[in-house]
Formats: C-alpha cells, structure tokens, sequence
C-alpha cells in the first residue's frame, strides 16, 4: 500500500475525529442545562432509557457501516457495490422493522425489569429511531467504503445538533407546562427520531442519483448477507455498543443495588443521576480514538488483499501506538481534573472520585476497539465476540457483589475491571501477525514518563490557581481549560523529546510533519541540537 493511501486514510480519521469530537461537545455541553433544569432525577430517568438509543446509534453510524464499508471495498467495480447495498438494504429494514416493532410491544416488560414502570412512555418514545437505520447504515457504510469520509461526518455533525435543541427544548417546555419527569423524558427521547431524519438528509444525492440505478451485477446470495451481517456484522456493532451495553447493565442493576444497601428511592435516583455524568466525559476520551477505528477496517483489507503483511503490520503498529497514547493522556487529563470538570459542568464536585476512577474506561476500550478493528480486517471474529461477551458478564456479576459493598464506586469499579478483562483475553488469544506491537522502542515507558510529566504539571497548575486565586465555579473554567491546553503542550512536547513516535509515525499523522517542523525550530534556537 503507497503512503498516499495511508495518508487518506488518517486524513479521512481526522476528519470523522472532529465531526466526532463536534458531536460529543454537543453531546456533553447539552447536559449542563439540561441536568440544571430537570435536576439528577430527571437525569436518572433519561439515562435510565439512554443506553437504548444507544445501541441504535452503534447500529447506523459505528457498527453496520463499518463492517458494510469493508464488504464495499472489496468490490471490485460500481456496478457490484450498488447491488451489494440494495440486498443489504433490503435486509436492514426487515431487522430495523422488528426491533422497532419488539420495543413497542414489549415496553412494559422492559420498564418492569430496570424497577420504573413509568419508563414505559420513554421506550416506546425511542422505537421510532430504528425505522431510520437502513437509510443511514447504508449510507454511512457506502461512502465509508469508497474512503468518503465528509457524508458520514456532516450526517454525525447535524443529527446532534437536531438532537440536542429538542432535548433543551424539552426540558425548557418541562418548567413552563408542568410537565412530569418521565412527559420530559419521552419527548427527550423522541429527539433522537428528529435527529435521524436530519442526518438522513446528508445521503439524498446517494440514494437519489445512485442506489436506485438498475445494475447488471449478479446478485448476491441473501442467505450468505444475512449470516455475515448477523454473525461479522453484528459483532462490529458488539464492540460499538459495549459502553452502551455496561450501561444497559446499569440501569437494570444499579439502583436496585443501592435500595438493597438500604439507601431510599428518590437518594438512589438522585446517585444514578450523577453517576452518569461520566458518560459525555467518556465519549470525549474516545474521539480520536473512534475516528481511527472507523476508517481502520477499508485499508487493512485492501492491505491483506494485496499481501502486503509487512505494510499491514505497520498501519497497526501505527494505529494501536497513537490510540494508546491520546487514551491515556486523555484519561489521565480528565482524573487530574475531575473535581473543576465535575464542578464547571454540573454545579458540584459530588462523586468526583467514582467518576475518576470510571473514565479509567477510556484506555481500556480504546485498545480494545482499536484490536477489534485489526481482528475483523483478519476475520477473526471469535476472539473479541468472546472476549466482550465475558466482559458483559464479568459487569453484571461484579455489579452486584461490588454495589452492595461500595455503592456507585462499585459500579465504577466493576465497568473498569470488566474492560481489563476484555483487552488481556484479547492481547492473549491474538494472532503473531498483531502480538508485540508495542514491544519496539520502549514505546510503554516513554508514554508513563510523558504522562507522569504532565500529570503533576496539571496538578501543579490547579493547586496554585486555588491557592493563590480561587476554586468558586467561575475559577473551575479558568482551570479546566488552562489545565487542558498545558497538559496539551506538556504532553505532546514529552513525546517529541522522548521519541515517543518515531519520525515515520509522525509522518503518516495528519499534521505531523507541521508538527516536527516546529519542534525542529524549537530545538535548534534553544541549541539543543
């Protein structure tokens, strides 16, 4: 594979990393006013449902298009790749259909199940969204495939910008109507459906012009798409929901574990809610990292089509090196500045420690998906679906030994560990072709060193701005975003005196080689060189 196409694809990374990174900024600055207004319970009750919408969200923008992107590039013409869609198209609405039929009929039941049978308005709220997954699956999963990456992030970009002015203004229409929690959340949830059919705009020249054209390819076998898209398919979409999924487990578990502890109802919904202030922290971690994972699966396969395993071991190494290094940095900015985001965001600094500990979660499923994503480019599909699956188990069980010992710190734990559990299963049972990527050039012990350095200068800088200025809320603004912009500096300055990357890597990243010119100049004024 020519460094042009690997640069493509980082281009086309960067670009699903800031329509990422724009759609989760929307999706956390909504919960400041948002919570404000409707207050933890009301957040507890929308979370309660949230991991719902979830799972429909991996299913249109980050499982079966990924996986349809790589069914897509490997046709050979145009003619082949239209056929390809329409059959899986075709398929989708007869699975979407179902699902949206299942929620509706069985809304009662799961409300029973996660203890709130008020819920029950909110579920069936949420069902209208997965009419509209074949039309953006398909779409995203097209344009994926042929390394157009700007349909699928104007798609992301605009669904939420939809998405979340319904949510503020439901919560703005829950104080002027006298409106009940779960009224609020209904309608809430019903933005999801508004946001759908917004991004569905993003594919009119796609479907108009293109996927209704008569082709003479020969059709696929539905028996052979339907197995591949249930088996391979939905295993994309396994890992896209995982977070979502530990959510799920939470909600069913969480705050009948608390009632168990002998906490009261209206506490235990109070805790749910600011438990879940960890999930925009979350999503924000993993930008860059979903980015890279999206646009992996086309070049891997291209690569293993043409043999070139010594290139395909490389884009990897590359990948798995800048995955580990952004999680983690990220992870660790978040922990050092937990209490100012928790204050700066939500009004208080309650359960900062719980929330530290959850964002742990970042690194975890960031080298998880990132390994996914190299397993499914080698068909090796068995490997993660078993690793992920214990993961979902190993939750549910530590959920409830360690919730009635530690509360919502228990909770945390239990998402933390079960991720640990995933990724070593996964580092255990992978091929020779991905073991030792990590093993060259001390790649471990630069990266500690390099956090560690901007570790303590965050916490340097926020300990003598509260000394000195103040910690009011105000003060949390000054040191959130200060704090983040040094830990910037300090870090990617570390990884450049330390060799973190090596010149090539650097290279191959969007922006690297701006990147090395700077620091090259930097060097040589200060006569380091």
């Amino acid at each position: 594979m020519k460094n042009e196409q690997v640069k493509k694809t980082m281009k086309g990374a960067l670009i699903l990393s800031i329509a990422s990174l724009i759609a989760k900024i929307l999706s956390a600055v909504y919960r400041i006013p948002f919570e404000n207004i409707v207050g933890n319970t009301g957040f507890y009750v929308y979370q309660q449902v949230y991991p719902i919408y979830g799972i429909g969200v991996a299913f249109a923008l980050t499982g079966f298009p990924v996986y349809i992107s790589k069914l897509v590039a490997e046709q050979r013409d145009e003619a082949t790749k239209l056929r390809l869609v329409q059959q899986i198209f075709l398929i989708l609405c007869v699975f979407s259909g179902a699902i949206f039929v299942g929620l509706r009929v069985f809304a009662p039941f799961i409300a029973l199940l996660m203890g709130d049978p008020q819920l029950v308005v909110l579920i069936k709220s949420v069902a209208w969204m997965f009419l509209f997954m074949p039309i953006l699956a398909v779409g995203r999963g097209y344009y994926q495939g042929t390394f157009d990456m700007l349909p699928t992030a104007i798609s992301q970009v605009t669904e939420q910008f939809m998405r979340v002015g319904m949510i503020i203004l439901a919560a703005w229409a829950f104080t002027l109507f006298d409106w009940s929690l779960y009224q609020m959340g209904a309608v809430a949830m019903l933005a999801s459906s508004a946001g759908a059919v917004v991004a569905c705009l993003s594919f009119i020249k796609f479907y108009a012009k293109k996927f209704f054209k008569k082709t003479s390819a020969p059709k696929f076998s539905y028996l052979y798409l339907i197995e591949k898209l249930f088996s391979d398919g939905l295993i994309i979409c396994l890992f896209a929901s995982t977070m979502v999924l530990l959510q799920l487990i939470d909600s069913f578990t969480l705050v009948r574990g608390l009632l168990h502890n002998g906490i009261p109802l209206a506490v235990a919904k109070d805790l749910k809610g600011i438990y879940d202030r960890a999930q925009p922290l979350l999503q924000l971690g993993m930008v860059l990292a979903i980015g890279f994972s999206s646009t992996l699966l086309p070049t891997l396969s291209q690569a293993l089509q043409k043999r070139k395993y010594a290139e395909f071991r490389r884009i990897a190494q590359v990948m798995l090196r800048v995955s580990a290094a952004i999680s983690v940095a990220a992870c660790f900015g978040m922990v050092v500045l937990m209490p100012q985001i928790n204050t700066l965001l939500f009004g208080d600094a309650n359960l900062s420690a719980e929330l530290a500990v959850y964002v742990g979660s970042v690194i975890f499923i960031t080298l998880i998906g990132t390994y996914n994503s190299i397993l499914q480019s080698l068909n090796q599909f068995l490997i993660t679906v078993v690793g992920l699956l214990g993961a979902l188990v190993l939750k549910f069980i530590l959920n409830i030994w360690l919730v009635g010992r530690l509360n919502i710190m228990g909770a945390s734990v239990a998402t933390v560990l079960s991720l640990i559990f995933a990724l070593v299963f996964i580092l255990l049972f992978s091929p020779e072709i991905v073991k030792g990527l990590f093993n060259e050039g001390h790649f471990w012990l630069k990266l500690g060193l390099a956090i560690t350095v901007m570790f303590f200068s965050v916490r340097l800088f926020t300990m003598s701005y509260m000394h000195f200025i103040g910690n009011e809320r105000s003060d949390t603004l000054v040191m959130s975003l200060g704090g983040a912009f040094l830990g910037t500096l300090v870090f990617l300055g570390c990884a450049l005196a330390f060799k973190l990357f090596s010149v090539r890597e650097w290279l191959m990243l969007p922006g690297g080689k701006k990147i090395l010119k700077v620091w090259q100049k930097i060097i040589r004024k200060e006569g380091i060189l």
